[in-house]
This record gives C-alpha cells, structure tokens and sequence, in this order.
C-alpha cells in the first residue's frame, strides 16, 4: 500500500452482512468487508473469506490492485501496443518462411479442388 501512496487514513471501511449459502453464521455475523478510497472513488467488497479478518486483507490486496492498474493501466497499454508492433516487424527465420509457404500451398491445392468442374471444349 506504501508503493502506491495507500494510507489507511484514506480508506473507510464498513463491516456488512455476507450473502450467499451459509445460513446462521452468515445471517448472523457481518463478515463481509467494503473499503472506500476516498481520493480515488474506488469501493470494494470482499467476502470470500469467513472470518472478518482475512477478508479485511483481502479487500484491501483487491483495492490496491485496482488502483496499481489504474495507475499503471495507461504505461501498461501502450507498452502492449509497442511490443505488439515490434511482433509485428521482426522478421521470420528462412525456415519459418518456407513452412508458412508450404501450408499456403497446400491450402490452395485444397481450395482449387472445390473450383466447378469444367468441360473441356468440344471443337
């Protein structure tokens, strides 16, 4: 939370009711966990876990990774795109090229054999 400039003053948590299967513990105790960041807007709720404790742990690894890719989602994308183009621009291997040619050949032999048969012309 310190990488990313989370401080626990900027968070309100609440403690609420889990939903689901369970039946008395879960009607009874409030083990779910929602977190609000308050400079980001960010609300998470996590009951995965049955104990309050390691839900509130988890809510907040959820919100950091939200925020982490919030911050980090713009660099990150145009990261993608710059290796996606440099994919694109390296040049295959002679042996790849072959290989390739040689499906694309046997491709077409397959589509020409789908071709309407002609007649040979009778004159």
């Amino acid at each position: 939370m310190e990488a990313l400039g989370i401080r626990e003053e900027d968070l309100e948590e609440t403690f609420v009711r889990a939903r689901g299967k369970g039946g008395q513990s879960v009607n009874k105790v409030s083990t779910a966990v929602q977190l609000l960041h308050r400079p980001t807007g960010l609300r998470v709720r996590c009951e995965q876990e049955r104990s309050q404790g390691l839900n509130r742990y988890r809510a907040r690894q959820i919100l950091c990774d939200k925020i982490e890719r919030q911050i980090r989602g713009a660099a990150s994308a145009e990261a993608q795109r710059i290796a996606k183009i440099r994919r694109q621009k390296r040049r295959r291997s002679r042996r790849a090229k072959e290989k390739i040619l040689a499906e694309k050949r046997a491709r077409a032999e397959i589509k020409a054999q789908r071709a309407p048969v002609r007649l040979p012309d009778e004159s």
